[in-house]
């Protein structure tokens, strides 16, 4: 039968679509339906007749999806650029402030007076003092309780000292001042440790009337190849020069006999970290005198005149650099200062700091970020306390006085004034620890924790920095 010419004509259009519609595509069309029908799905390996299944969007926390790589680059991204805005936005309005001979001036007042260099070098009477008192007590030659009253005799000179000589030496800088101390605590917190320490060797040779091994303070740490060779110091064969000056040199300040000790000197990491050294404090001091004093400064104004509105903006513009300059600090004092003096004497242990920016608790917090003092304030005053009966909210609330304590003797010291801020801010620690802890979970207690600091510094700055105005400048022509 001959074909008409419609039939032909549908034919060739088949065999066209049949051609250009990809692998499979020509059989589906040979059937007269078309791809992706009901057809194919009826025919699927799995019968597939639904495209649908129950599951969660990747936003939401229940569906398990942890892949935020783009979100946290977008983040960056955006970030960078906020910041490039705000310092050409600084450059514009205050030009270049940035003055390496104003950096001097902060430590030197008098070229010919160096107070703060003088207390660093009288520091070591007190170091030696603790040596030769360990000496006699090892001997015999003090009872433990004359050598305690001795000790505490030695500790409480320590902060003393550096306080008398801040309020008595003009000549002292504050910047100059807060270096010094802060050197004085370290030792303060070295040698409280040193005595401990040497304290417990003696108890346990009285115990067991034999030499000790080991302290009982660690344990025995794994030996490699390097360390075979070596041989651990015993009590009281520790009570030298050598071991004490490495001690109060080592970036830690919990004592030990034997220390674990890295096998060489990695010269490249080393160099790296000296880079990282000398950059970042160049960076912070120029973001400082760029970014932060205008904003102080601009800050007094609004909080003479008690401009509430104001004050709550110029907080909020400072939180920003305080807080990049804050996490910059970080990283130069924890990583890359604290690896280096480590790496140089080839003190193994080199966690200064865990994981503090995943904290879901203040707790959390305060007990990763600086891991030197925590681990002194557990192994020296908080343990030593729940082993006296104390309860531990209590031990808790005690180390959180003490820390109070020493960053208001940090600050308060140096600006020759006392109200307390840092105190309190300190304080304000403990309500804050139970309410997170309490009532926020997960992202909501890290995000809770990291809005305490970035807020919460910039307000101890400006109160300090606003009172610090008021008595030194605003008073300055009453003044005869």
């Amino acid at each position: 039968m001959a074909e008409s010419p419609r039939a032909r004509g549908g034919r060739r259009r088949v065999g066209r679509l049949a051609s250009t519609s990809g692998p499979g595509s020509g059989e589906e069309l040979r059937d007269g339906r078309a791809a992706g029908g009901p057809a194919e799905e009826e025919r699927g390996p799995h019968g597939e007749l639904r495209c649908h299944k129950l599951q969660e969007s990747l936003l939401s926390s229940a569906s398990g999806f942890s892949n935020y790589r783009g979100i946290l680059n977008w983040c960056v991204i955006m970030l960078i650029l906020g910041n490039a805005r705000l310092c050409l936005e600084n450059l514009i309005k205050y030009g270049i402030l940035v003055d390496p001979i104003q950096v001097v001036s902060l430590f030197v007042k008098d070229p010919y007076s160096w107070p703060s260099l003088c207390l660093i070098i009288v520091s070591n009477v007190f170091i030696v003092a603790a040596l030769h008192l360990e000496r006699k007590l090892a001997t015999g030659t003090f009872s433990e309780r004359f050598g305690l009253f001795l000790h505490t005799v030695n500790l409480l000179s320590i902060l003393c000292l550096p306080v008398l000589v801040v309020f008595m030496v003009r000549s002292i800088t504050p910047v100059g001042a807060i270096f010094t101390l802060g050197i004085y605590t370290m030792l303060f917190l070295k040698l409280f440790s040193y005595k401990d320490v040497n304290r417990w060797c003696r108890e346990k040779r009285n115990a067991k009337s034999k030499t000790l091994t080991r302290s009982l303070s660690v344990p025995t740490p794994k030996k490699t190849n390097a360390d075979t060779a070596s041989k651990e110091v015993s009590y009281p064969g520790n009570l030298t020069y050598k071991d004490l000056y490495y001690f109060v040199c080592a970036p830690t300040l919990c004592y030990e006999l034997n220390f674990p000790r890295s096998p060489r000197i990695r010269k490249r990491f080393l160099l790296r970290r000296l880079f990282e050294m000398l950059f970042f404090i160049q960076l912070l001091i120029g973001l400082i005198q760029q970014w932060i004093v205008p904003s102080v400064q601009n800050s007094m104004k609004p909080f003479r005149d008690m401009d509430y509105t104001r004050m709550i903006e110029r907080l909020l513009k400072l939180a920003v650099p305080n807080h990049m300059i804050w996490l910059i600090f970080f990283y130069w004092f924890f990583h890359s200062c604290m690896n280096f003096v480590a790496e140089l004497m080839r003190f193994g242990d080199r966690e200064f700091y865990r994981d503090w920016w995943n904290s879901e608790t203040v707790t959390y917090f305060w007990q990763n970020w600086n891991i030197p003092v925590h681990k002194w304030c557990s192994r020296h005053f908080y343990k030593p306390m729940l082993r006296r009966g104390v309860s531990r909210w209590m031990a808790q609330t005690a180390v959180f006085l003490a820390s109070a304590f020493f960053h208001e003797y940090l600050v308060s010291v140096p600006l020759k004034m006392f109200r307390l801020w840092a105190f309190m801010g300190m304080m304000s620690q403990i309500p804050l620890a139970w309410f997170v802890g309490k009532f926020l979970r997960g992202n909501y207690g890290n995000a809770a924790v990291w809005i305490s600091l970035i807020i919460g510094q910039p307000i101890a700055i400006l109160m300090y920095v606003h009172d610090y105005y008021v008595l030194n400048h605003e008073r300055a022509p009453e003044s005869p």
